[in-house]
């Protein structure tokens, strides 16, 4: 049988074909427009998202026995906006998880209504990206808009919606609204008190590889699919791109090295940390996760080589890196402010350590560690909670660098396993198909026969030990400097 996994993000929507057995048989892609109406506004229309997917839905399958297609599911970018009228129409343009236009209603529910309540309430503090602020936001602004609202969706929760016409929404996306109770696995009554909302108004929460319908016959037949054919739940993006690499099941962690970086790890018991630092989200397997999100990672790495030095020859510039741990210049990395797990929008890049001695090499250098440093104060966070980790998978464009892994399996002194496939969120959604449809017991059996290995990073103890007093001396430095951040605007 074959499984479709969408994944619906930013720039395009990516469509994967696999095989029962894993194997990827094909994938499509199309790009769709982004807007920015006003300074810090992100926007994007949903019907693009829908006729973007259908086109590559339709090259996915060109030629396939469309018969043998089983299910389909999703993985999506998170805490977009998606508001329906009472025909289930689009109200408004998507606000998108990089919109910035919600800085009012977010100081309101940090400061007003109290991080304390809303971590009691749903696990998590507000971010200006999170949904609910972008609901006060049209509540505000918008109040004709609001006054319409009959339901209210998330991005890939839209696309599942026009495939089933069914109102549905995942655990692991949920998380990111602000609205879920993610202990429960349910809405939260307080919160949409809080933010005016009705719980009819909200789709019904099902579990990631859960069915939540088959397709309408006229999708069906516009596809040359089968009516039968099972549409799953899906999940928001991270999580997805979690179960694409194996990272389900007690004490799982996944490294993303990418424009932005993640640390996730996953875990059988819910777990909230006192200061909020990470988010604590239900996961696709059924159980939980935490998150560390920073918000520039792999791009720290592009604009020291793109921008300031002028070159593209990424791998040579490493290759003048010979002496690990011993480097005397270090770098913050918070070129865009930072999320986790400082959440701190003024913090800027840093560099500091310098001499007359300070070579070219050792700026890169410090680059490459400033990240890996950064991802273990997140790991550190992780560890305060009672998790033990002595491995972590890694994928992301950052990961292609044999250096900068071997740097972060010392600085987190842990084993870094790279598997064999990245297609990420997509193949995750279509191993979310698959168990929807039966073909495995559960997300982690799938895991366990699909996904492999193919290289594993192993931290050396004495470089380790190095890397531990650098990191004793980094992680300083923001507490330090913090002050000084929000007086250089």
């Amino acid at each position: 049988m074959y499984y479709i996994g969408i994944d619906l993000g930013t720039s395009a929507v990516k469509l994967l074909l696999m095989e029962g057995n894993g194997k990827i048989v094909r994938v499509a892609s199309r790009e769709y427009p982004l807007y920015f109406p006003h300074p810090g506004w992100s926007q994007q229309n949903p019907e693009d998202w829908y006729k973007q997917s259908m086109d590559g839905l339709c090259e996915l399958l060109d030629g396939i026995d469309k018969s043998q297609v089983a299910g389909i599911s999703f993985g999506g970018q998170m805490h977009g906006l998606v508001v329906l009228d009472e025909n289930d129409q689009v109200i408004r343009p998507a606000i998108l998880w990089n919109d910035g236009r919600t800085f009012r209603e977010n100081d309101y529910l940090n400061q007003v209504i109290g991080k304390e309540k809303l971590s009691e309430y749903t696990a998590n503090i507000s971010f200006t990206g999170f949904t609910a602020p972008k609901i006060l936001w049209i509540k505000n602004n918008e109040p004709e808009n609001f006054a319409r609202i009959k339901k209210i969706m998330l991005p890939k929760d839209y696309l599942a919606y026009r495939l089933t016409g069914v109102h549905c929404t995942d655990v692991s996306d949920a998380s990111g609204m602000l609205l879920f109770d993610v202990k429960n696995r349910c809405w939260s009554e307080e919160m949409c008190e809080i933010c005016g909302v009705h719980k009819e108004q909200l789709a019904k929460v099902y579990e990631s590889y859960e069915t939540v319908g088959t397709l309408l016959p006229e999708i069906a037949q516009k596809l040359g699919l089968p009516e039968t054919v099972k549409v799953a739940a899906g999940a928001g993006d991270n999580a997805a791109a979690a179960v694409g690499t194996g990272t389900v099941g007690n004490g799982q962690c996944n490294i993303s090295l990418g424009t932005s970086g993640t640390i996730f790890i996953s875990s059988d018991q819910f777990a909230v940390d006192k200061n909020n630092a990470l988010h604590a989200f239900a996961h696709a397997d059924g159980h939980y996760h935490l998150m560390g999100c920073m918000l520039s990672a792999a791009s720290c790495n592009k604009w020291w080589m793109d921008e300031i030095i002028g070159t593209k020859d990424y791998g040579a510039e490493q290759t003048a890196i010979t002496k690990l741990g011993e480097n005397h210049v270090y770098f913050l990395p918070y070129l865009m402010g930072e999320r986790s797990p400082h959440n701190d929008p003024d913090a800027r890049g840093t560099f500091i350590g310098m001499t007359m001695d300070t070579s070219r090499a050792d700026m890169t250098q410090a680059v490459l560690e400033g990240v890996a440093f950064a991802l273990r104060d997140s790991f550190e966070i992780a560890k305060s909670l009672g998790i033990q980790i002595d491995r972590t998978k890694i994928c992301g464009g950052g990961a292609k660098s044999l250096l900068w892994k071997k740097i972060i399996a010392n600085v987190l002194n842990v084993k870094v396993d790279v598997p064999e496939t990245e297609e990420g969120p997509g193949y995750g959604a279509a191993i979310l198909a698959a168990v929807a449809c039966s073909e495995y017991a559960s997300v982690e059996e799938a895991a366990q026969k699909l996904l492999k290995v193919v290289d594993t990073v192993e931290p050396d103890a004495e470089l380790a030990a190095k890397y531990e007093e650098r990191y004793a001396q980094f992680k300083q430095i923001y507490p330090t400097v913090k002050e000084l951040f929000g007086k250089l605007k």
